[in-house]
């Protein structure tokens, strides 16, 4: 049965509000995915057919779509950021907001749309304060069938080399792909459905969907000079094929 759902966040940053603003519309997928950039005034094209709704740089961004492109289980979508300068204008305060109607499911596409919001926002903060505006090669792929299973996620963390109680802050030796061999990272977030790792160069981004039914998912946003989207995702995907297969 269809139903209305909102999120709404709030949260600080170490940017200007014209470095939150640059992020947010610029859909180059240094924190979220890259996406069509919206046309700069109200009622222009957004991404994914929306319309955009509101339009006052830095401060305020919005956007609209009814069934919208490559969104499943809704019929209407809405984004709305307001961003106001802190401490002179050297931070920024953020509100986001998300709304909308699921048509199905409601309580576990909530519950996934919630937390999604919690990684993603906190990406977008890892962006701001460790890369922007530095350019970006982004690649995103799921795992296969297997998965799907109800530990699938578990078997992640163990891959990287992480211990169970390894949590946010810790600074890690993780076993990534064969070819690029042990690497330091920084476990910028760690919760039983999401893993985020921090190098000098990258953001490593680990989707436990499967607790909405979904293949478990890897993001990468390589921020190296010369970055090769192609290769990070075959370099991963290859990894993640590879736990699903050991014995």
């Amino acid at each position: 049965m269809s139903k209305e759902f909102e999120i709404a966040r709030e949260f600080e940053v170490d940017a200007t509000p014209e470095q939150v603003w640059d992020a947010v519309v610029d859909g180059s997928g240094g924190w979220l995915w890259p996406m069509e950039a919206p046309e700069p005034h109200v009622g222009g094209r957004g991404p994914f057919g929306s319309r955009v709704t509101a339009w006052d740089p830095p401060h305020r961004y919005g956007n609209r779509v009814a069934d919208a492109e490559g969104v499943s289980g809704q019929t209407l979508n809405a984004l709305d950021f307001t961003v106001e300068p802190r401490e002179g204008g050297r931070r920024a305060w953020v509100r986001y907001v998300h709304s909308g109607i699921f048509t199905d499911d409601w309580d576990n596409q909530y519950d996934g749309a919630g937390r999604h919001t919690d990684f993603y926002l906190h990406t977008l903060r890892q962006y701001l304060t460790h890369f922007a505006p530095r350019p970006v090669a982004f690649s995103t792929f799921d795992g296969p069938e297997a998965s799907r299973a109800a530990d699938a996620f578990t078997a992640v963390g163990r891959a990287l080399g992480l211990g169970d109680d390894t949590g946010a802050g810790a600074v890690v030796e993780v076993t990534g792909p064969e070819a690029a061999g042990p690497f330091e990272a920084v476990v910028d977030y760690r919760t039983p459905y999401f893993i985020g790792l921090r190098t000098d160069d990258a953001l490593i981004r680990f989707f436990g969907r499967n607790r909405w039914g979904a293949p478990v998912g890897i993001s990468v946003h390589d921020f190296a000079p010369g970055a090769d989207a192609g290769a990070d995702e075959a370099a991963w995907r290859g990894w993640l094929d590879e736990v699903y297969t050991r014995p």
